[in-house]
């Protein structure tokens, strides 16, 4: 599906430019990864013994996926809820930029504080990456009413997701359940190797996928963080040295 034209008439009211952010969440592959994730965290609730409703409110609330594992995750094996939402809120840092970045794409010398809030709440990798794609297709002063039928949309998605990964985790044999919950990681692995656009990114995500199963044999219970900071640091020792020679 391709957007209006931005001096279309299409544009003119803001429920259709709301209509089109909504449309919009059909015009991405990454709808199709968001939907994935979110089945394995619905499964994983399930699996934790979280009810569904809680489950619910917190794709909603939370909206971000790897926050979410980190909040199931540490809730499930028994932290209080300082320590989780400490953990959860180390999580959202890596977000901070992506914010900051998508912002002076949505305002305009009329555009409020207030305004943008809800936008705000929606930015995370999906909605930021989108953003880059499209707004430029919406007239500025359409974009925050847009970001926020594209964000709803999205939601609604991994709601939808969530739900059905609950229901399957519970119905299903243990065996499939497990590879519910496979889909996390894979659709984590699968969406930063399509994003990974340049030599450093690649190096980075190929060394940490080497790197872990060494890191592993050493029973640090931090396997990834070793393995994810070796790997990440290398990869920009590698580019910086690149740009020097």
């Amino acid at each position: 599906m391709s957007l209006p034209a931005v001096d279309s008439q299409k544009w003119q009211s803001s429920p259709r430019a709301f209509a089109w952010g909504m449309r919009s969440v059909g015009s991405t592959v990454l709808a199709l990864v968001l939907f994935a994730t979110y089945l394995g965290i619905g499964a994983l609730a399930h699996d934790s013994r979280f009810s569904l409703g809680w489950v619910l409110a917190s794709t909603a609330l939370v909206w971000a996926g790897p926050a979410q594992i980190i909040l199931i995750s540490t809730l499930g094996s028994g932290a209080t809820a300082v320590q989780a939402a400490l953990a959860v809120t180390v999580s959202a840092i890596r977000l901070f930029p992506m914010v900051v970045s998508v912002l002076p794409l949505l305002r305009t010398p009329a555009t409020k504080r207030r305004h943008l809030i809800l936008p705000a709440h929606f930015i995370a990798v999906t909605l930021w990456v989108e953003c880059y794609r499209l707004l430029p297709n919406v007239p500025r002063d359409r974009r925050v009413i847009f970001t926020c039928g594209l964000g709803i949309g999205l939601v609604l998605v991994c709601l939808a997701a969530t739900t059905a990964g609950y229901m399957l985790a519970a119905n299903l044999p243990q065996t499939l359940a497990a590879a519910i919950l496979l889909l996390t990681p894979l659709a984590f692995l699968l969406s930063t190797a399509r994003n990974a656009k340049h030599l450093v990114d690649v190096l980075a995500l190929a060394l940490g996928l080497a790197l872990y199963p060494l890191v592993a044999l050493l029973h640090t219970g931090v396997d990834i963080l070793i393995s994810g900071l070796s790997a990440g640091t290398i990869a920009f020792g590698v580019h910086w040295w690149r740009r020097r020679a």
